[in-house]
């Protein structure tokens, strides 16, 4: 079943929020600075759950826990979601086939088999909004949860909702930073799970005892 991150304001008030706001981007620029500065291979361990039989419209979780095993911190641990059967989709989707000659221009093919509920992180003002949350990185398929100390676990937990019948791959890959110098090095820190999705939705219904019975399998 299983496959095992203004105006109006008084001169002062808004001095003081310039003020904090270049503090900030500093400190994000200095993190950001060590965190491409890191190279070399990080140990880690991961362990993968998701369900391998789904149905159309059902709601699952995909978690993709990550423990550094390492004896240096992770500067950005993050997570990669690709489908190998599609390059170039975005994560959780897939290709549509491309326009016979003569038929319009399609802007993307890229077509979601899952659509995000919720993505990794901490469920912020984006994420209570319906936005992707706050692991999202400027990378389409990649969210990262940031510094990982040794002997610590990161957990990446997507809330999703299937779309599209068929036969899927999802693909994972952990690094431990987004500069692409500092991969995260194991037996698990890359895989791939093979998912079908029933082609009719998963029946429920309530028994004379008023327990919720589901059907289907899945």
């Amino acid at each position: 079943m299983f496959a095992r991150v203004r105006r109006g304001f008084a001169p002062s008030i808004a001095a003081a929020t310039a003020a904090l706001a270049l503090a900030a981007c500093g400190a994000n620029t200095a993190n950001e600075d060590q965190a491409a500065q890191a190279t070399g291979d990080f140990p880690a361990r991961v362990q993968v759950r998701f369900p391998v039989r789904q149905h159309l419209a059902q709601p699952s979780q995909l978690v993709i826990a990550v423990t550094n095993t390492g004896a240096r911190v992770m500067p950005n641990v993050a997570v990669t979601i690709s489908n190998p059967a599609a390059p170039g989709a975005q994560a959780f989707g897939t290709l549509i086939a491309a326009p016979a000659p003569g038929q319009p221009i399609l802007a993307g093919r890229s077509r979601a088999v899952w659509v995000i509920d919720r993505g990794p992180g901490p469920c912020g003002y984006s994420c209570h909004q319906g936005g992707p949350g706050a692991a999202v990185t400027s990378y389409t398929n990649t969210w990262a949860l940031g510094r990982l100390r040794p002997g610590h676990t990161a957990t990446f937990e997507w809330h999703l909702t299937a779309l599209a019948p068929g036969a899927y791959t999802v693909a994972y890959r952990v690094a431990a930073g987004l500069s692409g110098k500092a991969p995260a090095v194991g037996a698990t820190t890359a895989g791939a799970l093979h998912v079908a999705i029933a082609s009719t939705p998963r029946q429920a219904f309530v028994n004379a005892a008023g327990q919720v019975v589901e059907s289907g399998g899945g």
